[in-house]
């Protein structure tokens, strides 16, 4: 590889393994995550994970990496990032890689949810509510499916994150009412009774059958500061959105967004938008290492999944042009081996991986998610004043 021609990169790809951690942050134990490390105990369970393909861009050459062999002839970059916002969740996680800081945490609501706002809200859809309590999604529709089925009450609840989630089943409250349930629930969430996200939680089936389904919808509040979305689509490139991205960001700075059911449709859908050739971002977040592992516990299912996508990488790769910078990282920890069922505050992983890209290179501990973006903007030539510090100089060769 020759570092003495000039660089050129119009695009990158960021993939947020979602809830992927590596290790306790300094003040895990503030928030009970003390011990909490996603990866290596999830390595340490099961006797040993391997991850090939990660491994070769430099997951196992990590700071504080544990769990992962190492590369010696690593072909990306490679470090780790801590986390300066107050909190551990999805969106605290994501806006701070694309350059807002939470100096304040967002709401939770670790009781349920004060009377008078579930008197308010019973009162504007017009019928009383199930739950109001903090509860694992999938436990609480065998707790109280049927009792919905017979009453018609939508079930509430909440987590150790800032969520007012509404379940239904499908057949006794149509998906356009509970995504207007959801509307209105957002509405009246804001100010001091703020949450970050609301969220309708859909499932069909009978009793002890019951099965969420991919109709989930989030409506989220917009991010306090410019981000690198709107950064990056102001300069008329593109920002692509895979999966819950356009929710968490609630559609701003995106130009192009589509869902997913899952991780490899989310593979599958970013592959799509490379194959495109648009200058730009695109931004992907894989939501089933948390969803349906890290939140239940799921060490297998979580190793599994993590196997499945490193099998999926090299895919990524061959679509990749010579122009093209791929960023894999996380936004938060989720360990499955803990007896927690809620995120964990832990460092994220960086891969940085680009035929420019400099193998083998340690970026080191970052202060803040936000050099991520920082960085992206970097390579891509928008000006900006975003939070973070640039780790681009690091990982590409001077422009001569």
């Amino acid at each position: 590889m020759l570092f003495n021609v000039k660089v050129m990169t119009n695009r990158v790809i960021l993939i947020v393994l979602d809830s992927v951690g590596m290790g306790e942050l300094p003040d895990s134990s503030e928030y009970g995550d003390k011990g909490s490390n996603t990866i290596g105990n999830i390595s340490k369970k099961i006797g040993g994970l391997k991850l090939s393909n990660l491994e070769k861009i430099g997951l196992g050459n990590i700071d504080g990496m544990v769990g992962i062999e190492k590369c010696e002839h690593a072909i990306g970059a490679y470090g780790r990032c801590a986390e300066l916002s107050k909190g551990k969740d999805t969106i605290t996680g994501h806006w701070e890689m694309s350059g807002v800081i939470l100096n304040t945490p967002l709401n939770t609501y670790p009781n349920g949810f004060p009377d008078d706002i579930i008197k308010e809200f019973e009162e504007k859809i017009g019928t009383k509510v199930l739950g109001n309590k903090v509860a694992s999604g999938t436990e609480i529709i065998k707790e109280l499916g049927e009792e919905h089925q017979k009453t018609g009450y939508p079930i509430v609840y909440t987590s150790a994150d800032s969520v007012f989630q509404i379940a239904a089943h499908e057949d006794v409250i149509p998906l356009e009412k509970l995504y207007d349930m959801c509307m209105i629930a957002r509405k009246m969430l804001v100010g001091d009774k703020m949450v970050g996200r609301v969220i309708a939680r859909p499932f069909i089936g009978d009793k002890g059958e019951y099965t969420r389904t991919a109709n989930r919808h989030d409506y989220a509040i917009d991010p306090f500061d410019k981000t690198i979305l709107e950064y990056i689509s102001e300069k008329d490139l593109s920002v692509m959105a895979v999966g819950k991205i356009e929710d968490i960001f609630n559609g701003k700075g995106i130009t192009d967004a589509v869902h997913t059911k899952g991780n490899m449709d989310g593979v599958d859908k970013t592959l799509e938008y490379i194959k495109t050739n648009k200058a730009g971002l695109i931004f992907t977040n894989l939501v089933d290492f948390d969803m349906k592992y890290g939140h239940r516990n799921n060490v297998k299912g979580y190793a599994n999944a993590l196997v499945e996508f490193d099998n999926r990488l090299p895919e990524i790769i061959d679509a990749m042009s010579e122009q093209d910078i791929l960023i894999i990282t996380a936004d938060h920890g989720c360990d499955p081996t803990t007896s927690s069922t809620d995120h964990s505050r832990e460092y994220i992983p960086v891969l940085i991986y680009g035929s420019q890209i400099k193998p083998n290179v340690n970026i080191g501990t970052r202060k803040c998610f936000c050099d991520i973006g920082k960085t992206i903007l970097d390579v891509l030539n928008v000006e900006n004043e975003l939070n973070g510090e640039s780790f681009k100089e690091v990982i590409l060769p001077d422009d001569n």
